[in-house]
């Protein structure tokens, strides 16, 4: 009887202990399962902040008319406002990398999209040039806050499968640059001030009575209303973005920092800022070639090759066309191709079609089969190029920061100089010369970039076999014959 009774004990305490096991097994598991949807749920809002982002981006372009009109100044006089907003952006991407490693990532690009959606409520207001070109200054440090944000956020959130979702990142940016025209111009419809300018007995100077009357003041309600309903509605997405950014703040994982952190701490190549110098670099020359062929390819078709305005309006969206497309394959690239291999194929493409845009620089089809591979081919090489480091090193927000410069400076350096150029001589295609050069020297670049992050590796792991050798293997030709 006392047997049988401590066997019965013995059973029912490995119930018991089966039944505490497969409950935490369970909690796991339900844990597990939290954690992967408020991940996906997190890189979905990204995703969002940055479709925002393209689009108040890209509506100053089809805007800048009424902005202009509404400041009264004349469009090649508001310049600035571009150099402006450039020069916020290269602030916010210094300012974002500092406070990205000392507070919540959430909570930082979601007050940065308040800053944006702050910019975005005030720019049809402005009444004033200065005014003007200082809100738009702000609206740069929000840019630049969230594109060094998302970058370093969206590497802590899937690490080495970061890859796609960093394609797809940039993706919604270019998917947003897209719509913005569409939004400013065809959802509402054309300006009311353009229509007054066809009405019969139209007075200019009584437009400019009326404006200089109404200069006095910094803030006004503006004449065209639909200017007001494009930046309101834009405004109005950024807010319930920032909403998400706010909730998801609240919702912070302490064990996801736990593990990137050591994740960050065994990625820490022995060349680190040597890499980031050349990565610097080489978005320094991409970046500022991608901008100055989107920037010129216009007005060099119609002044080097003869196009109609409309047949080069129409280069002008094929380039930019197939550069968002392109991204948008990428997320399905990046499933099956290294980073690496994409900057490769990139890198290629670039070189062969700046080859040919050289070469047949007055031929129209090879101008329209060139700028469509091309702009396909710088599509996939910035976020590449930042998936493809951060599989050596990691990257902090101050890493990120520092890259972005590069790229902003290379932004506003390449075209201004492009441009000087061009004026000089007429005769030559600057631009083309441009765009061949900087494919070449970032085509030469990569090998330099990839050899220099993988020898750390190498010599890592050759030191490691030979501490094996020496710690198990007392003869040479012993650790020759266990190889």
């Amino acid at each position: 009887m006392e047997s049988r009774g401590s066997q019965a004990k013995a059973v029912g305490q490995r119930l018991l202990q089966a039944g505490t096991l497969g409950k935490t097994g369970l909690q796991a598991v339900s844990s597990g399962q939290a954690g992967r949807v408020l991940r996906w749920f997190s890189t979905a809002v990204l995703y969002a902040a940055f479709l925002g982002m393209g689009v108040s981006v890209a509506v100053l372009g089809p805007t800048f008319p009424d902005l202009a009109r509404n400041v009264n100044r004349d469009v090649s006089s508001l310049s600035e406002i571009f150099v402006g907003r450039a020069l916020g952006y290269l602030c916010g991407s210094v300012v974002g990398g500092v406070l990205f490693d000392c507070m919540n990532h959430f909570l930082l690009l979601g007050l940065s999209n308040l800053f944006t959606l702050a910019g975005l409520y005030l720019t049809p207001f402005c009444k004033t040039a200065v005014l003007l070109i200082a809100v738009m200054s702000v609206t740069g440090i929000s840019f630049g806050i969230l594109d060094t944000g998302g970058n370093v956020l969206i590497l802590d959130l899937w690490g080495d499968k970061g890859a796609p979702h960093m394609q797809a990142l940039h993706f919604s940016f270019a998917l947003g640059a897209f719509l913005a025209p569409l939004l400013a111009k065809l959802a509402w419809g054309a300006s009311a001030s353009t229509q007054n300018h066809t009405e019969p007995g139209f007075d200019p100077l009584v437009m400019n009575r009326s404006s200089e009357a109404t200069s006095d003041s910094l803030f006004a309600v503006p004449e065209d209303m639909n200017l007001l309903w494009a930046y309101a509605s834009i405004g109005t997405y950024v807010l319930v973005v920032s909403v998400f950014l706010f909730a998801l703040f609240c919702k912070k994982s302490s064990r996801q920092k736990k593990s990137t952190a050591s994740v960050q701490r065994t990625r820490r190549a022995k060349y680190h800022w040597a890499l980031l110098c050349l990565l610097f670099i080489f978005f320094f020359f991409y970046v500022g070639a991608e901008v100055t062929y989107g920037s010129y390819v216009f007005s060099f078709a119609t002044t080097h090759v003869g196009m109609e305005e409309s047949e080069a309006a129409g280069l002008n969206s094929i380039f930019w066309g197939t550069f968002a497309a392109c991204r948008g394959l990428a997320i399905f690239f990046a499933t099956v191709l290294q980073p690496g291999t994409m900057i490769v194929l990139s890198n290629i493409g670039s070189l062969v079609s700046s080859f040919f845009l050289v070469l047949f620089d007055k031929s129209r089809l090879c101008l329209w089969i060139a700028t469509s591979v091309y702009g396909a081919s710088m599509a996939t090489t910035f976020p590449s190029g930042i998936a493809w480091i951060e599989q050596y090193t990691s990257i902090s927000g101050k890493s990120a920061a520092f890259i972005l410069v590069g790229a902003a400076l290379g932004s506003m350096a390449t075209p201004a100089l492009s441009g000087i150029l061009q004026g000089h001589y007429p005769d030559l295609p600057i631009i083309l010369y441009t765009c061949l050069g900087s494919a070449v020297f970032t085509t030469v670049l990569f090998p330099v970039m990839y050899k220099l992050a993988t020898l750390p590796l190498h010599c890592r792991r050759k030191k490691g076999i030979n501490s094996e050798g020496q710690k198990f293997l007392p003869s040479r030709s012993g650790l020759q014959e266990r190889k």
